[in-house]
């Protein structure tokens, strides 16, 4: 039509009565509180979904009518006072012992920083995995009362919304953010103006102001640069998510770790630990060390004293995972910075390279060990091979002994465990079960819950589920010019009224080394499994491949095709718009949930953990979180195929165990009902499911062990080292010059003549002359390792160490114990050397090390 469109909003004025709705909108504990949503969505379920369950969009959006008649009605007060009193109750909880030992004390802040944060579908700024656990982890924070915040990016477009047409070409839909809908406010300075920060880019300045997010008891700050003042690249550069090309992504980098530093600063908040989740926020290292070299401070002292605090989280599993950038880009940018650090070009690159003096680009991960003294994977497994990956920075160090830890991921369990659960737990755990998420005695007591009672539950759950697949594959197949009567054909198994048939899950982002067509390995053998009318089974399939993966893109094509031949049709669902929503709805919902990554590719995965606290059963390769989830009783492990095979081979051998467990176990075992309509074999490894991954997979276990492992300890060296104008730091960066400068020359002689059998209870003396090359004996320590034959030198070995006793000639100096072994039996060992001092915070973080 002709003429101008105007853009006009209307919004409606909020009863004095239902004031405090906007102070629920504004807080991101309704992400994690179903009441909290369920209270906006009652008032208008059509609005609900159509600001995609965001109360801040709903409130601006809702009928003047109708929210006043909300404000005279005795039912939904009623319910809004509860869910206003569980609010005020979870704020004003007081604060238990902090967690760690020594505990972190009232005065510590630890600050970390993530490219992206997923909380809720209505805050879309994250794009997977990375983002839901960074949004865990903020969330358990809250619940903790640790001290906290977290700091991120504001980006107008996070990641796409995703159609998928009738072909199974992935079409990716982009929009920007509505800041004023999304459960965000600026920040003002005391005199009232938007709080902002300038971060130093080359030849100009980029403004940026910072946003805050209420989350629970804890703040996110945002950072964003779509301001007057910048130029038109530069209000582009936190546009979008993972966004641009490798200019843009570095700025992003340089906006996250220099500005998000000078964010806090603005802010008056003074972190006493520092936590880079994944590298992309590791130039936050380099922007610490220029606040203490403008204190005197030199740039290795600087750079021991940001260390010391700092803990830096790797999620990636392959070395070509880590973010790189191009020497002469990194140099453009930080040039300014090596002037006022004092810093040559080669010492900045150095920072980025992996190993001593290794070539290549500047990486981020290798930035972010150097400036880090607290190291960590997200599984037991991934730990492993991290420290193999990373182990170049210490490369007189083994992989098993180096200073890369793990700790495994976990979930939030307020946030993914279904409401439905709820008043059964009440009634069979205890309450306060919500307290002891991580007592194992108590959560034995979901085998106490009746068979009928606990499936009863996971039906209704798999009957939600349904309906929103349902809601989702009506949508898709009309919009892609598609029959209600083939519609039918296709939903004939999933019946939200008739929840029956065995329903398997998987959801995740299509990328290769996920297999998601592991399943179409041998079609057909998962015909043969599909075709009995008598047991069926439901695969429902969802996710999204990074538009620039052809190779994931392509997986969807190929499962979207598999979907539409007959002999599939109706078992095979594949369902676009992969979200938040969708997600709660299929780990709360399916009976069996699916994953067969490469091993060891995942490094973790918290998918599963959240479909078993729900009580959905995991057929999972050993891989990631599975390898120590997995007990033999509850539920399914695909061996990870030998090693040597070609990919081929691997996908043959594994597919045919996922075949076999699924006609020979999974099948059966679903349908080998009793009188009363279930499995009760079913049931029991579902119970099992919930008692044993609730209490090892929570988000309380996982900060815990994070308080434990790193963030005390990390408090505590920061107060070493920044005592008495930080003498600690400058002590170390000195000692550790002289060990560097002296090292080489460093050799070991034993003196002692081996002795190669003797009866218990015998005594062994071992000499070893060592030259110091003008070190302390002080600085270095001798030492013995014990071993069984074959085994690796490992944590744990028994290491026992000698003592100095003199000086002997020509610079040498002795050093000796006598031991008497305490076990019998052929053993081995050898004798090392390393440096040592008191104030380092691993005994190897020097990667030095000298064997005899």
């Amino acid at each position: 039509m002709p003429g101008t469109r105007y853009q006009l909003e209307v919004n409606p004025q909020i009863p004095p009565r239902l004031a405090r709705l906007d102070e629920l909108a504004n807080n991101l504990w309704y992400s994690w509180d179903r009441p909290t949503r369920s209270l906006f969505a009652r008032l208008s379920s059509g609005l609900w979904h159509a600001v995609h369950h965001s109360p801040k969009a709903f409130l601006k959006r809702i009928d003047q009518k109708r929210i006043n008649d909300a404000g005279d009605d005795p039912i939904f007060l009623g319910t809004m006072n509860r869910v206003l009193s569980a609010f005020d109750s979870y704020h004003a909880e007081p604060r238990m012992q902090l967690p760690g030992k020594p505990p972190l004390q009232a005065n510590d802040l630890i600050a970390y920083f993530c490219a992206e944060f997923g909380f809720h579908e209505s805050l879309p700024i994250y794009s997977g995995g990375l983002g839901i656990l960074a949004g865990d982890h903020c969330k358990g924070a809250s619940d903790m009362r640790l001290p906290f915040v977290a700091v991120g990016l504001l980006y107008r477009q996070g990641y796409f919304h995703q159609t998928i047409d009738r072909e199974g070409n992935q079409a990716a839909h982009y929009g920007d953010n509505d800041f004023d809908d999304m459960p965000i406010e600026l920040v003002h300075t005391e005199g009232g103006g938007e709080l902002r920060i300038a971060v130093d880019f080359p030849g100009r300045a980029v403004w940026a102001r910072i946003w805050r997010a209420r989350v629970g008891n804890n703040s996110l700050y945002l950072l964003d640069t779509d301001l007057d003042e910048n130029s038109e690249a530069d209000r582009d550069i936190a546009h979008q998510l993972y966004g641009g090309d490798r200019r843009t992504r570095i700025e992003q980098e340089i906006l996250l770790g220099v500005g998000g530093v000078r964010a806090l600063d603005a802010l008056g908040l003074s972190p006493t630990v520092w936590h880079i989740n994944e590298g992309h926020a590791a130039f936050l290292v380099l922007e610490r060390i220029r606040h203490l070299v403008a204190r005197n401070m030199t740039f290795t002292a600087a750079l021991e004293a940001a260390a010391a605090n700092t803990v830096f989280t790797t999620h990636t599993p392959v070395p070509a995972g880590h973010d790189h950038f191009a020497d002469e880009m990194v140099m453009h940018y930080f040039s300014e910075f090596c002037k006022a650090a004092g810093l040559d070009r080669d010492g900045l690159l150095g920072m980025g390279r992996v190993g001593v003096g290794g070539g290549g680009e500047f990486n981020m991960t290798a930035l972010a060990l150097r400036g880090s003294r607290f190291h960590n994977g997200v599984s037991r497994i991934h730990g492993d091979v991290s420290a193999r990956i990373c182990g170049e920075m210490w490369p007189q160090v083994t992989a098993a002994e180096n200073p890369m830890d793990y700790v495994t991921n976990a979930v939030h369990v307020p946030t993914f465990l279904a409401t439905d659960w709820y008043e059964t737990f009440d009634r069979h755990l205890g309450l306060g079960w919500q307290h002891r998420l991580t007592d194992h005695s108590c959560w034995d007591g979901v085998h106490r819950i009746p068979d009928q009672i606990f499936w009863s539950i996971r039906q209704s759950l798999k009957a939600q589920l349904l309906h929103l697949v349902r809601n989702r594959v009506r949508q898709q197949h009309l919009r892609n010019q598609g029959s209600e009567a083939h519609l039918d054909r296709l939903l004939r198994s999933a019946d939200p009224a008739n929840p029956t048939v065995l329903t398997i899950g998987f959801a995740r982002r299509f990328a290769t080394y996920k297999r998601a067509a592991l399943l179409f390995n041998d079609l057909g053998w998962l015909r043969e499994i599909l075709s009995d009318t008598k047991r069926p089974v439901l695969f429902i399939f969802a996710g999204k491949a990074h538009p620039a993966d052809e190779p994931g893109r392509q997986l969807i094509r190929q499962i979207a095709k598999l979907s539409h031949q007959r002999e599939f049709e109706g078992r095979i669902l594949l369902v676009e718009g992969y979200d938040l929503h969708l997600a709660r709805r299929m780990v709360a919902g399916v009976d069996v949930w699916l994953n067969n990554p490469i091993y060891p590719l995942e490094a973790s995965g918290t998918s599963g953990m959240k479909a078993a606290i729900n009580g959905a059963i995991n057929l999972s390769v050993l891989d990631g979180w599975w390898g120590e989830g997995y007990d033999g009783k509850n539920g399914w492990a695909i061996k990870p195929a030998a090693e040597g095979l070609d990919p081929a081979e691997r996908d043959a051998d594994e597919a045919r165990t996922l075949y076999e467990l699924l006609q020979d176990s999974v099948i059966p075992m679903y349908y080998r009902n009793t009188s009363l309509g279930y499995s009760p074999e079913w049931v029991a490894m579902a119970k099992a499911s919930i008692a044993s991954i609730m209490p090892r997979f929570n988000m309380q276990r996982m900060l815990t062990e994070y308080a434990a492992k790193f963030y005390s300890p990390a408090a505590e060296q920061w107060r070493k080292y920044s005592a008495d104008d930080f003498a600690g730091a400058r002590q170390v960066a000195s000692w550790k010059a002289r060990v560097h400068a002296a090292w080489p020359g460093i050799r070991l002689r034993r003196i002692d003549h081996s002795v190669g059998r003797i009866r218990y209870g015998e005594s062994m003396r071992f000499e070893v002359a060592v030259q110091l090359d003008g070190l302390s004996p002080d600085d270095l320590t001798v030492e013995l390792v014990f071993t069984r034959p074959g085994e690796p030198t490992s944590t744990r070995a028994r290491r026992y160490s000698l003592r100095h006793e003199q000086a002997l000639e020509h610079g040498e100096h002795l050093f000796a114990r006598d031991l008497t072994p305490d076990q019998c039996g052929k053993m081995e060992y050898r004798i090392r050397v390393f440096p040592t001092h008191p104030l380092l915070t691993h005994p190897f973080e020097m990667g030095m090390m000298l064997w005899l």
